[in-house]
């Protein structure tokens, strides 16, 4: 069977980069064309990239030869599908101008995600907003990464919020310097630092997981109904964004049924058998000290979803530690992932 024709847009970014490494040898999508600004375009990717590439593997031979364009229909004609790294900035018009075109996006900008009819998806907790795709009038249909912080907390409290119900919930935040891009925050202020604010941060981290958890009705996503707290800080560390958690659930609830809750949840990816699925979906950890960046962030090759320190909370009800890897599961890994369940089903044709 031939592979999907694919673009990756914003080929030159942090993001951009880890698609093209995670799409080597994919057996469902050959890149066909990757798109940057105009200081790239007419340059190959291997030119362009000699003092850029800043992932610890090689840039993958297929990449090396193919001549960057600027993320343009006309100029990628012959793709069904492309992934967007696409700067804020430009992603909203240039999405949209695929979308019309009938190429379909999955994106990880922002642009797009608070649209009722645009999904933020995430693939295990919420395949059923696929559902919604068909309200988009373009050919071309757009689905979005949620915001990566909040990737892994959304896939914790999917379990909880199904078997117990959700009241509220609080999180705090220490997100990796990779989430900033490249060359991203001044070494000058993050070395030995904490810095308490990300523009943007905690507003996504207050919507975004309600959203993801909300449901279809009349062909829009309705969000789910409970408050969230979110204090959101950039530390010292290169890859991994730590959340802490406190949630106040509807059911009394005991350790041992949310730690099942865990170690029993899956989706549609895991039962697709989907090449980036993760399995498990999610792993506790029993040592107190877990999870780690340093110890932890490649479990399951970055997509896993690690879970620790679960305990209870005299505020609310429950309390624990979620990692989760920002440019793997919070980014281009799980936008991969989406895609494949898109190939899987048959939204590609």
């Amino acid at each position: 069977m031939s592979r999907v024709k694919v673009a990756v847009l914003g080929a030159t970014g942090s993001v951009g980069q880890r698609f093209i490494q995670l799409l080597e040898n994919h057996p469902y999508f050959e890149v066909t064309h990757l798109c940057a600004s105009e200081n790239s375009a007419g340059k190959t990717y291997a030119d362009v990239m000699k003092k850029r590439w800043k992932i610890s593997s090689d840039i993958p031979a297929y990449a090396k030869n193919i001549v960057i364009t600027t993320p343009d229909p006309e100029k990628t004609k012959g793709v069904a599908l492309a992934f967007s790294g696409l700067d804020a900035s430009i992603a909203g018009e240039v999405e949209s101008a695929y979308a019309t075109a009938g190429v379909h996006i999955i994106s990880n900008s922002k642009n797009h995600r608070m649209d009722p009819i645009v999904p933020i998806l995430s693939a295990e907790v919420n395949s059923s907003h696929l559902d919604v795709l068909s309200s988009q009038k373009t050919k071309g249909k757009i689905i979005t990464n949620s915001n990566c912080t909040i990737m892994g907390v959304t896939i914790s409290l999917k379990p909880l919020y199904d078997l117990f119900g959700i009241e509220s919930v609080m999180l705090f935040s220490m997100q990796a310097i990779s989430g900033a891009g490249y060359p991203g925050v001044p070494t000058m202020d993050i070395l030995g630092n904490v810095v308490p604010h990300i523009g943007g941060e905690e507003e996504k981290a207050e919507i975004e997981p309600l959203k993801c958890l909300g449901k279809v009705e009349n062909g829009k996503i309705v969000h789910a109904d409970f408050p969230i707290s979110a204090h959101c800080n950039r530390v010292p560390v290169f890859d991994g964004h730590t959340v802490c958690v406190s949630v106040k659930l509807k059911k009394k609830t005991s350790k041992e049924e949310i730690l099942s809750a865990w170690k029993n949840f899956s989706g549609e990816p895991q039962k697709l058998g989907l090449p980036q699925a993760p399995n498990p979906p999610i792993l506790y950890r029993e040592e107190e000290d877990r999870p780690q960046p340093r110890l932890d962030l490649e479990t399951g090759r970055g997509m896993t979803t690690v879970i620790g320190r679960l305990r209870p909370d005299p505020i609310l009800d429950w309390k624990y530690v979620v990692l989760s890897h920002n440019t793997i599961r919070g980014a281009a890994g799980a936008a991969l992932l989406n895609a494949e369940l898109l190939y899987k089903k048959k939204f590609l044709g």
